[in-house]
Formats: structure tokens, C-alpha cells, sequence
């Protein structure tokens, strides 16, 4: 991406903020709860970026759907030996503000054009009604009944760690 124009930069970091903010969805949390063994809300965006980082179809598929991630291998391939990393990759959320930076030298400056871009586009985030429905990450068979292959993948009883509440965002 390094060898970009500026704008192209910022048209990359457009397109992925609206991929990344298409996942935050009360589904999609608890598919990186399930996946992760627990999910703060820092892992919680790198779930996202990572899942932006498959190629297109996947995204879509797990976007549509968050428990066909129990058909893709690296989610598989997870469960059987008990890690929990499967597409949990931070970096992807820093890749625009990397490669601006390898063009202009300066880390700062991203920041600044972000902002400035930002403010001339409309932008319309998804509401808390575009969450879909709240649900106990920490209650089993809540879980399978939503999400019944990725539970079937990584069963616990027991979470290792807390979910979002309601009232918090992921």
C-alpha cells in the first residue's frame, strides 16, 4: 500500500472503517468471544481486522452469517489444538497509517489527513440499533442456539473472560 498516493490512502482507510464498523454486532462479538476464549474490546477490533484481511468473499460470508466461520480452516485448525488467535490481527487496523507514514516520514501526519478527510465526507455510523439483538456471552445455551457450530468447535461452560454487558460498547 506504501506505493499509494495520499488519497489513495485515505479512500483505503474510508473503505475499511465502513467493512470494520459493518462487523460491530453483537453476533460478530460473540463469534470473537467464542474464538478468542474471551474478548476485550481492543481483541475485539483486531477480530475485525482480521476478518477484513480474508479475502472478500469470506468477509462477506462471515458477515452475513458469523457462525460460518466454524467452516474456515484457520478457525478449525484453532480448535483442535486450543489457541485462540484466529483472526485477531491488530497490525491490519494500522496498515493505512503505516504506508502513509513510509510516504510522508512522519507518523503524525496521517492523523492529521485523517481528520481533515474525514470531516469532508458525510459518514453515517450504524446506531445501537444496527448492533442487532443483546445477548449473555457467559450464558451456553444462548450461545449454541446462536451460534451452534462455533460452539460446537470451542465448548466451554466456564467463560474465561467477561463479555460486554449491554450497557458497554465491545
Amino acid at each position: 500500500m506504501a506505493a499509494r498516493t495520499k488519497d489513495d490512502i485515505l479512500h483505503y482507510q474510508e473503505r475499511f472503517d465502513e467493512a470494520h464498523d459493518a462487523l460491530y454486532r453483537w453476533d460478530m462479538g460473540a463469534a470473537a468471544y467464542l474464538i478468542g476464549g474471551g474478548c476485550s474490546d481492543d481483541s475485539f477490533m483486531d477480530f475485525r481486522a482480521g476478518l477484513i484481511a480474508l479475502r472478500c468473499d469470506r468477509y462477506e460470508k462471515a458477515a452475513a452469517c458469523p457462525d460460518s466461520l466454524a467452516d474456515h480452516p484457520a478457525v478449525i485448525a484453532a480448535a483442535e489444538v486450543h489457541r485462540d488467535e484466529a483472526f485477531f490481527c491488530g497490525e491490519v487496523d494500522y496498515a493505512a497509517s503505516a504506508a502513509f507514514e513510509r510516504i510522508t516520514g512522519d507518523s503524525e501526519d496521517f492523523h492529521e489527513a485523517w481528520d481533515k478527510h474525514r470531516a469532508s465526507r458525510k459518514r453515517f455510523g450504524q446506531g445501537a440499533e444496527g448492533m442487532g439483538e443483546v445477548f449473555d456471552f457467559d450464558d451456553p445455551r444462548e450461545m449454541r442456539c446462536r451460534l451452534p457450530r462455533l460452539t460446537a468447535l470451542y465448548p466451554r461452560e466456564t467463560p474465561r473472560q467477561t463479555s460486554p454487558s449491554s450497557d458497554a460498547a465491545m
